[in-house]
């Protein structure tokens, strides 16, 4: 039989599951600071989002004072109390666009994970 020089000699089993390890904790590494990055494009998302709701509830409450008692003020010799039902038909329908542009925002999954939840697939169907 001819020996193996050390050089030629194929890595053993220890050596195999360090590599293997080593690869591993890479894959894992890497995965975590895709999640990292997409969270934190997420959290940025969330507070373009927690902006815009503060600010339409902030300037939709003075919009909806100062609105209010002007058109009151001005309609109530022509219409009388009916202006009270009009004003409020218009700024419910101010609240329910932006309603709806919230909900826009969420159904868009710009608050998701899509690379990260594609790469974890990818790898679960590869080890599987």
């Amino acid at each position: 039989m001819v020996a193996h020089e050390e050089g030629n000699r194929p890595p053993g089993l220890i050596a195999s599951v360090g590599l293997l390890a080593r690869n591993a904790i890479g894959l894992l590494l890497n995965r975590l600071e895709l999640a990292a990055v997409e969270l934190a494009e997420v959290r940025d998302h969330l507070l373009k989002l927690a902006l815009v709701f503060a600010l339409a509830v902030v300037l939709g409450g003075f919009a909806l004072i100062y609105a209010s008692v002007t058109i009151v003020y001005l309609a109530w010799a022509a219409i009388g109390w009916v202006i009270l039902p009009i004003i409020t038909g218009v700024f419910l329908l101010i609240a329910i666009g932006l309603i709806l542009y919230a909900r826009a925002v969420l159904r868009s999954g710009k608050l998701s994970l899509p690379a990260t939840m594609a790469e974890l697939k990818s790898d679960r169907d590869m080890l599987l």
